[in-house]
Parts: structure tokens; C-alpha cells; sequence
């Protein structure tokens, strides 16, 4: 299964933030997600019905799930991300 992928502005500047071996890790386990490769770490988030979250290391990727389609809202430090 393979899913569209779209980064929010405020998911690139997030990016942006961080080094660049960081950006690699995160970009590559999103897009292993999207190909329908690996599920490891992918929990819905609680109180929302289409927001789940992206486990890579100690960061989260913030993402919702639509009409087959993924948005990548957030991405930062799993203590500042919520």
C-alpha cells in the first residue's frame, strides 16, 4: 500500500531546524512509512480521530491521514512537539 505525501510549510521549517544527519533519519522513516515498507512506530494520537504520530528516536513527526493522503503537520523534539 502507498500513500500520497504532502509537508505542511511549517513541517519544512521544522525540518530546516534541525542537522542535517537528523533531517536524513526523519525524511527517510517517513517515506519508508509511505511506501508501505514499515509501520514501526506509527500510533494514532489520543482524542483525534485522523492525527498519528511518527516515532524516529526522541522526534516526532505529526502527521494526518486523508482520503489516502499523508500531511505532515509537525516535526520537533518528543519533549516540545506536544
Amino acid at each position: 500500500m502507498s500513500f500520497g505525501l504532502e509537508w505542511t510549510d511549517q513541517a519544512m521549517k521544522d525540518l530546516e531546524k534541525l542537522e542535517i544527519f537528523l533531517r536524513k533519519r526523519i525524511v527517510r522513516k517517513v517515506l519508508d512509512f509511505v511506501e508501505g515498507e514499515n509501520f514501526h512506530g506509527v500510533k494514532r494520537m489520543v482524542g483525534y480521530d485522523s492525527t498519528y504520530r511518527l516515532r524516529v528516536g526522541n522526534y516526532r513527526v505529526v502527521f494526518e491521514m486523508m482520503n489516502g493522503d499523508i500531511f505532515v503537520l509537525k516535526v520537533g523534539h518528543r519533549e516540545k512537539i506536544y
